[in-house]
C-alpha cells in the first residue's frame, strides 16, 4: 500500500533530468544554493546517510544522482548492484536530506553536472580533489568540488563481506 509520503516521494523527489534542470533554474533564481553528489548507493547503510547529510549542509538543496543499474555493472562488475535501481532510488528519496534525486546511465555523472550546474561538488575523501568528475567544469564557473571525510569502516563493499561471511 503506498502512503501518502511515499507519493510525494515519487513526484517530488525522483525527478528526471530535463525537469530536475527547471526546478534548478528555479530555485537558483530564489537565490538557492544547489549541492550535487552521486553514487550507486547500492546497499545503503549509516556512512551513506552520514554523508549526504554532510553533503546537505553545504548548501540549500541537495541533488543526488544514483547509477542505474547498467552503469553500476560498468562500474562494480556484472554482479552488482544487489538493489535494483528503482528501489535504490527510492531508498536515496526517503532520506530527510535529500531534495531530488535522479538516476544516470552513464559511467560518470558529467552530463547531470553539466546539466544542472551545481554550486558545489560534493565526493567522500577517498576522491583527490583533481580527480572528481566535473570539478574542473564546476570550478570554471565559480562554484567548487569538496570532499568530505567517510565514516570509518562503512562501506557497501565490506557490508557485503559481512554478509557473505556470515551466511
Amino acid at each position: 500500500m503506498r502512503t501518502n509520503r511515499t507519493v510525494r516521494l515519487l513526484k517530488e523527489k525522483i525527478k528526471p533530468l530535463s525537469s530536475l534542470k527547471k526546478i534548478i533554474a528555479a530555485l537558483r533564481k530564489r537565490g538557492k544554493s544547489i549541492v550535487f553528489t552521486n553514487g550507486c548507493f547500492d546497499l545503503l547503510h549509516y556512512g551513506h546517510v552520514k554523508y549526504l547529510e554532510e553533503a546537505r549542509a553545504g548548501g540549500d538543496i541537495l541533488v543526488v544522482a544514483v547509477n542505474s543499474d547498467a552503469s553500476v555493472r560498468k562500474i562494480k562488475g556484472r554482479k552488482r548492484p544487489i538493489v535494483n535501481e528503482g528501489d535504490r532510488l527510492k531508498t536515496v528519496a526517503a532520506l530527510e536530506s535529500v531534495d531530488y534525486v535522479v538516476l544516470f546511465e552513464e559511467k560518470t555523472p558529467i552530463r547531470v553536472i553539466k546539466t544542472i550546474k551545481p554550486d558545489i561538488l560534493v565526493k567522500g575523501a577517498d576522491w583527490n580533489r583533481n580527480d572528481i568528475v566535473g570539478g574542473n567544469y564546476i570550478s570554471s564557473l565559480g562554484g567548487r568540488a569538496v570532499t568530505i571525510k567517510l565514516v570509518k569502516n562503512r562501506s557497501t563493499t565490506n557490508l557485503i563481506r559481512k554478509i557473505a561471511k556470515v551466511f
